[in-house]
């Protein structure tokens, strides 16, 4: 990362031109508060955890929607749920990069990981919370919006977002306040499905984010899960979407960043700690 690009970036950032978008990979360094172990986030350790230690057949292992579809088929969909909440109310340490955003404090964070960092970030600010919801009967809308008001969580319409306070969107779940996940294959394609048709994003978040750009960190481009994910939320007017930090991109993430207007930088999440 070149000092100039870095500038331009990071002053984009602290002004929230520059959305935050965070992967697996932020979480790096997060660590078990008794045993030391790394917090699974990625899919091959999420897998792991789910499954007792033990790897599932390599066809499953391939990515973690497909696993736990399996998981849920024979053990119920709960289980799923279940998993993640216990897994992500245990006792983690912090994550460099949450520390950083704690600090910051930017309007508008993307976070698909599945944990309560980000949240804990603001846990003495008033705002916004958007989750993902998927397979429900009772609306098209694939998402609840919650009011935090320095103490508590409550859930809200889309008329009562407070435009004024960052928004923190948590499309792949989270335990708190209450527990909703995107997991299973089942759950993405129908999220996905409402996703493109314009049903998981609020409107008053499709008008915010028309002129973003946005820096993607802790992602890798190499399921399509994940991409088609990203690319509908960062759906936006410019050509120029925004950046990635990505050491050593396949052939394959080359031609989809590409595409759709992304720019690669050769850089990781530690490099990007270590610059700010």
């Amino acid at each position: 990362m070149s000092t100039e690009m870095f500038s331009e970036i990071l002053t984009g950032l602290y002004e929230n031109r520059i959305v935050p978008y965070l992967g697996p990979g932020v979480l790096f360094d997060a660590t078990h508060q008794v045993s030391g172990e790394a917090i699974p986030a990625d899919s091959n350790s999420l897998i792991l955890a789910m499954n007792n230690g033990r790897p599932m057949a390599p066809k499953l292992m391939y990515e973690f929607p497909r696993a736990a579809m399996n998981l849920e088929l024979k053990k119920g969909r709960n289980f799923v749920s279940q998993f993640l909440t216990q897994l992500y109310s245990d006792h983690w340490t912090r994550a460099a990069i949450h520390n950083w955003l704690e600090e910051w404090k930017p309007q508008y964070v993307i976070d698909i990981n599945r944990d309560t960092q980000l949240q804990d970030s603001y846990k003495d600010d008033e705002h916004t919370l958007i989750v993902g919801v998927a397979r429900i009967t009772a609306s098209h809308f694939r998402f609840k919006i919650y009011h935090f008001d320095g103490s508590e969580y409550f859930e809200i319409s889309q008329e009562q977002v407070d435009p004024r306070l960052p928004i923190l969107f948590k499309p792949m779940g989270t335990p708190k306040p209450e527990a909703n996940f995107i997991a299973s294959d089942a759950d993405y394609v129908d999220y996905i499905t409402e996703l493109m048709g314009g049903f998981a994003i609020p409107d008053f978040l499709k008008q915010y984010r028309q002129d973003k750009q946005y820096l993607l960190m802790g992602m890798r481009l190499n399921r399509d899960s994940e991409r088609m994910v990203m690319s509908d939320i960062i759906r936006t007017s410019a050509e120029h979407k925004g950046w990635i930090l990505h050491k050593n991109p396949t052939d394959k993430e080359l031609r989809y960043c590409k595409k759709i207007g992304l720019e690669i930088i050769n850089a990781d999440i530690q490099d990007f700690l270590a610059a700010v």
